[in-house]
């Protein structure tokens, strides 16, 4: 398999991140891909990522904590959820080209964006492990909450899709996700209006009404949503 170079050099990273890299070997580790090379089974970014995943947890859950004294446990959750995605962490990739630093073979050369999104992921979580071992919790949080600063500032008045919202609440609750039933459709078919029943294990049911299917099972979410507390009235 080609050995493949990154394109730019760490120092270059170092400029980006505005941070100065205290273990370079380890930094040079969550960089690399499995199919490098010279990547032996305990020298590519896998368990670093394991690490730099409960790292970014702490601080952003920290964060969120400060940030929102009268939210509930569940309303923490869903932000928190939003925030350390995988598509969130791949946006922070490709807001720091990160891509330029990795070290890979050959196969991934060609490979579509969405088709690495996890590697993307992945490498900015092993990267959160490297600087937290080498320059400790203090300058990480500073990294994290830099790279993050506008998903956090958004985090306030980010508006979830409720039935996304109420799936993720009740994950945090089950393993049954919630399902939608039709009680009632009336009026011409040109102008239907359909009453839609959220069904979740252990919680009191919510009902919707909307002029389409999608639209009532939204707001049968967004009931329960509000009763729950998940949701304040403002938000809804």
């Amino acid at each position: 398999m080609a050995k493949l170079s990154r394109t730019k050099s760490l120092e270059e990273l170092e400029r980006r991140i505005d941070l100065k890299l205290a273990d370079r070997e380890r930094v040079e580790r969550a960089l690399t891909h499995s199919s490098h090379a010279s990547a032996r089974r305990a020298a590519n970014y896998e368990r670093l990522e394991f690490l730099g995943d409960r790292v970014l947890g702490l601080v952003i859950s920290e964060r969120l904590f400060a940030l929102f004294p009268q939210a509930n446990e569940g309303d923490l959750s869903l932000k928190l959820n939003s925030l350390v995605s995988a598509d969130a962490c791949a946006e922070i990739a490709d807001q720091l080209g990160l891509w330029d630093f990795i070290r890979h073979g050959g196969e991934l050369k060609n490979v579509s964006a969405e088709n690495t999104r996890n590697i993307r992921a992945d490498v900015v979580e092993a990267l959160i492990a490297a600087i937290y071992l080498g320059n400790g919790l203090e300058e990480v949080r500073g990294f994290i909450l830099g790279a993050w600063g506008e998903r956090l500032r958004g985090a306030a008045s980010a508006r979830r899709d409720p039935k996304t919202a109420l799936q993720e609440w009740v994950h945090t609750r089950s393993t049954v996700p919630p399902r939608y039933e039709i009680v009632e459709r009336t009026g011409p078919d040109h102008d239907p209006v359909f009453t839609v029943r959220t069904v979740i294990d252990g919680v009191k049911p919510g009902e919707g009404k909307g002029r389409s299917r999608r639209l009532a099972e939204q707001e049968a979410a967004t009931s329960v949503l509000k009763r729950e507390g998940v949701w304040k009235e403002e938000q809804a």
